[in-house]
């Protein structure tokens, strides 16, 4: 009974997450109770919601000090040398250009954010392609491939999910995928030089070569009032220092991913922003985005610790795990993540991290694949290289309307592409070990 039960109630759940029906939150608490509650363990409810919190809660906080440290490093313009030197590089070759294109994206995309990642280079380099005649499906592909490959950076949204449905440590998860990241950013460069060179050579035959048109050369982008109000250029390099310190004592494990976003998000508040009017205008700047995603991950830990309290995770994993094929199981890893980017397609981040992961990890454990293996292997595309084409993100088709195309006819051209870009680095995780056991 509780496995039929279990998988009713992750069936509720994504069926009230993808058609609308209710809010991730409110799907993600309210029909995990009623089910214990069907299960007879009203009494035991609060007990294992609190568990899961208990699991949840570090990452729900790193999310939220990440944002609020990349927000008010992005008002001070840490990134603006950087982005303005990309876009005096670029010039009018088109291969310099979709060179450009790839690592704007990568820069814009270190918050996280796939709307401000959009806002900000499909504007400043769409005039640059509409000068040479250059095809608009490059440009949408080049920042999709640069924004889905660091969406796997450990404060993103889909490794914070994973760890938070696997109950599992950000930096387990991360830490053996860095090579592998460096592998789909090398990946997304290549592609950004074949897709220019491609440009180049149908550009000469129409008769505009690839040194044609100069007047695309951009020296740089242009600031709001409100944006140069902000700018904090005297002390670019101190939070560059600043930065490179708050990773390098997360990554290095000297302080928890929590501890080290709180304290770089008050250190830079202090620097930047000294003023107590002025630090809380910027938290109240991005604090919508920050809690929205930390009531959803706390949520998460309530489904989760629901689902292995009453016992339905168990029983649910030991059903699937009879029909799984004995010779499958210790590929499980490879299989996820080759299909993870098609995924996608299918499911929005919240609705396959909080809902399906924990299941599939559930059975692979079954056959002692571990659960950070799985997770890892999602993360290879589900909604980091995947979420770009997805018509389950708002930020898709923020993407397509302000380079001027439609969902369709982006996703034919950026699917291989992204495919791609999530098989090799399934490779790269097969050549490093990743997920050797």
């Amino acid at each position: 009974m509780l496995a039929a039960l279990g998988f009713a109630t992750v069936g509720l759940v994504l069926a009230a997450i993808l058609s609308r029906r209710a809010s991730t939150l409110v799907a993600l608490v309210a029909i995990p109770v009623a089910a214990a509650i069907a299960a007879g363990q009203a009494g035991a409810v609060g007990g294992h919601v609190l568990e899961g919190l208990r699991q949840t809660a570090p990452v729900a906080a790193t999310f939220v000090f990440a944002i609020l440290y990349f927000g008010v490093m992005n008002d001070a313009g840490m990134l603006d040398p950087a982005i303005d030197a990309v876009l005096r590089f670029v010039g009018a070759n088109p291969v310099r250009i979709t060179l450009g294109t790839a690592v704007l994206a990568m820069l814009a995309h270190l918050d996280g954010s796939g709307a401000s990642t959009f806002l900000l280079v499909v504007p400043a380099m769409l005039p640059v392609y509409q000068r040479l005649g250059m095809d608009r499906r490059v440009l949408a592909c080049v920042v999709a491939l640069g924004a889905g490959v660091v969406n796997m950076l450990p404060w993103g949204g889909p490794l914070l999910r994973a760890a938070a449905s696997l109950q599992v440590p950000v930096r387990d998860l991360f830490l053996p995928l860095a090579p592998v990241v460096g592998v789909g950013l090398a990946f997304v460069l290549a592609a950004a030089w074949w897709l220019g060179r491609r440009e180049a050579r149908r550009l000469s035959g129409q008769g505009d070569g690839a040194g044609a048109g100069t007047a695309a050369t951009v020296n740089s982008r242009e600031l709001s009032a409100d944006e140069q109000v902000l700018r904090r250029p005297r002390l670019l390099w101190l939070n560059v220092l600043l930065t490179i310190a708050v990773l390098a004592l997360m990554v290095s494990s000297v302080l928890p991913p929590a501890f080290a976003f709180m304290l770089g998000t008050v250190l830079a508040l202090a620097i930047n922003y000294p003023g107590a009017a002025d630090q809380r205008a910027r938290v109240d700047t991005h604090a919508k985005a920050a809690m929205m995603m930390a009531t959803i991950l706390l949520a998460a830990g309530a489904f989760i610790g629901i689902l292995n309290g009453t016992g339905m995770l168990k029983e649910m994993a030991a059903t699937a795990a009879g029909v799984v094929p004995a010779g499958l199981a210790p590929h499980m890893p490879v299989v996820l993540g080759v299909v993870s980017m098609p995924l996608s397609l299918l499911f929005d981040p919240d609705s396959f991290y909080l809902g399906v992961l924990p299941v599939v990890a559930e059975v692979a454990g079954r056959f002692d694949v571990p659960a950070t293996h799985i997770g890892q292997a999602a993360l290879l595309g589900q909604m980091t290289t995947g979420f770009p084409i997805s018509p389950l993100t708002p930020a898709t088709f923020l993407l397509v309307g302000l380079a001027g195309l439609d969902l369709a006819e982006h996703q034919r051209f950026s699917f291989p592409w992204l495919f791609g870009a999530s098989i090799v680095m399934t490779a790269a995780c097969m050549a490093f070990g990743v997920f050797a056991s």
